[in-house]
């Protein structure tokens, strides 16, 4: 009997070192880009988000498929500034690469999405939130988990309206991506019945911060550049960073910073420590040496969403995994209190949006009493009966 268990034993080992053979080779696009200067002394520079978050989704995978004999390997291309990807993805398509984490702004990622070889991939954005991408720009082979900013603008405006802080002062930065993220917040402030008081740019160029005297000039002249009617709250949209920080504690009126600075709407966030997220920022602190990013988060869901579906199917074929991610069946467990399942008619991964403030995780949208037929995750973003997505 010990015999014939032994013989038995012997041929599992060598089933599972079999087994252990089959890789799945998963591309991973990202680009260079230069750090953002920081504000304050507690900021740090980070030049390798996205990519972190898509190799701790790789030892997850590997991790959940060890028992099946899956095994998964990041094949990593960053992109030098100006640098075109269709070389990358027609490298990838040439050793046969069937999913790649595009870790890419929004002009790449429609210029790697029809590269030759890209009709033969699925292409996961984890970086660009534009929600042109989710409509009249959206790509049949191009799935996101990123959440746009019809999301993030949602999330955001769902947590005012159930607190009744229902009249807002929308300052909007000068970039283009300060622009989408305004147009983003007055959709969602006439979808969910806020009331955009004062809609005015930022033109005020405060000195320095952390120079000698800086607070004294921003003390001075941010209560001038917010001198306004009355307000609920000071909606920011200023996605380059360059103005939102100083405002609080420093506005004409004693009132509440939103948006993309203060109280943040966001699909990631450092402070978030429920249903389990405490574990998922510990491995990644322990790998990356720093805390998550909404990037890395973002990435390290696309690689999820790959390895869940090949766990699921205890299968590493293409087209098989493809088609899953895609169907009803798929559910990822994300470590935000709902399972998570991509959008068929934009390819959007649907998604709690985090409302954290800078220490701590103050709530988390959809708010209750926002109901939909489907499930409350579609009143976040463009919904299927106005999305102008044509695959």
């Amino acid at each position: 009997m010990r015999l014939i268990l032994a013989l038995l034993y012997l041929l599992l080992i060598a089933g599972l070192g079999a087994a252990e053979e089959q890789t799945m080779v998963i591309g991973y696009i990202g680009q260079q880009r230069k750090p953002a200067l920081p504000l304050g002394p507690l900021d740090e520079a980070v030049a390798d988000d996205g990519l972190q978050g898509a190799r701790l989704g790789i030892a997850d995978d590997d991790s959940t498929g060890r028992f099946l004999g899956q095994k998964f390997r990041l094949e990593e291309r960053i992109l030098a500034p100006a640098e075109a990807p269709a070389d990358a993805v027609r490298q990838f398509a040439d050793a046969g690469i069937a999913f790649v984490i595009a870790d890419l702004d929004a002009g790449q990622l429609l210029q790697a999405s029809a590269a030759p070889g890209a009709e033969r991939m699925t292409l996961l954005n984890s970086r660009a939130p534009d929600d042109a991408l989710r409509q009249q720009n959206c790509r049949r082979n191009v799935l996101h988990t990123i959440p746009s900013r019809a999301m993030l603008a949602d999330g955001l405006a769902q947590y005012l309206v159930w607190k009744r802080w229902r009249r807002w002062f929308l300052l909007v930065g000068p970039h283009p991506q300060d622009q989408a993220m305004a147009a983003a917040f007055r959709r969602a402030a006439a979808r969910f019945g806020a009331e955009i008081t004062t809609d005015q740019p930022w033109t005020f160029r405060p000195a320095n911060g952390r120079a000698d005297t800086g607070h004294v000039t921003l003390q001075t002249e941010i209560p001038a550049v917010t001198q306004v009617s009355d307000y609920d709250v000071l909606v920011v949209a200023d996605e380059a960073d360059e103005f939102g920080a100083y405002l609080e504690g420093r506005t004409a009126l004693p009132r509440i910073v939103a948006g993309t600075q203060g109280l943040v709407a966001t699909g990631w966030s450092a402070v978030s420590e429920e249903w389990g997220a405490t574990q998922l920022q510990d491995r990644f602190h322990r790998q990356a040496g720093r805390w998550m990013l909404p990037s890395d988060y973002a990435a390290w869901l696309a690689v999820r969403s790959i390895g869940e579906a090949a766990t699921r199917l205890h299968s590493l074929d293409t087209a098989a995994i493809g088609k899953y991610i895609r169907g009803d069946a798929f559910l990822l467990a994300g470590f935000k209190g709902q399972g998570l399942t991509f959008r068929a008619w934009d390819g959007q991964m649907r998604q709690p949006i985090l409302i954290a403030g800078p220490r701590l995780l103050i709530s988390s949208s959809p708010q209750p009493g926002f109901l939909h037929q489907r499930t409350p995750l579609d009143t976040l973003g463009i919904d299927l009966e106005e999305s102008t997505c044509k695959f």
